[in-house]
């Protein structure tokens, strides 16, 4: 389990292909620290850690991954976010992040606003993606509040601090993010859902 609250950054230095899965390696400051079989978030997606060395790791991504996320568009020298799993010892800075991602999504404008950054996306609409105003969504892994909900777009406000220490520096209009809805959110549309 996941906070959302983004410990590093990472940067991919090598890409290939086996069979249906994608390989990566990453760069990071952290990677030293890792350890094989430990649970990392890489843009929102909990990849398991299958090799390391001084300054690098290696994850893999299954074919389901790859068709619902924005890992089959990262590229040579992509920066993702990185975060750790969850110390059962820490504080809870973020909200519930599984690291199982639901949709992308595009973002669809850029705004600053009196010092800080709102970004606009839009997803495929599905009864189970739910945002609501003030609510949590998890894009590219990092917890955030939503502004502007709708039924398939909602926005939300980065300020300084998150927009230089994530990829969200790096963020086109055009370009996809990863999603994860409020687990909370999707507990209560389905318990509903049956007595429909």
């Amino acid at each position: 389990m996941f906070t959302g609250i983004i410990e590093s950054l990472g940067t991919v230095s090598k890409i290939w292909d086996e069979q249906g899965n994608r390989h990566f390696i990453i760069e990071s400051d952290i990677s030293n620290e890792l350890t094989i079989d430990q649970s990392v978030s890489h843009n929102g997606v909990c990849l398991t850690v299958v090799a390391r060395d001084k300054n690098a790791h290696t994850v893999t991504a299954i074919r389901e991954t790859l068709e619902i996320s924005n890992l089959n568009e990262l590229s040579v020298g992509d920066v993702v976010n990185l975060e750790r799993c969850m110390a059962n010892n820490g504080r809870f800075d973020g909200h519930i992040v599984q690291g199982h991602v639901d949709t992308s999504a595009i973002c669809n404008s850029i705004s600053e606003t009196e010092g800080s950054w709102q970004f606009d996306f839009e997803y495929q609409p599905k009864r189970s993606f739910l945002t609501v105003e003030k609510g949590s969504i998890c894009v590219n892994g990092i917890s955030l509040t939503v502004i502007n909900s709708k039924r398939n777009s909602f926005s939300v406000a980065i300020i300084p601090y998150t927009y230089e220490n994530t990829n969200f520096k790096n963020l086109q209009i055009g370009k996809s993010v990863n999603l994860e809805f409020d687990i909370i959110g999707k507990y209560i549309e389905k318990i509903m859902g049956q007595d429909r």
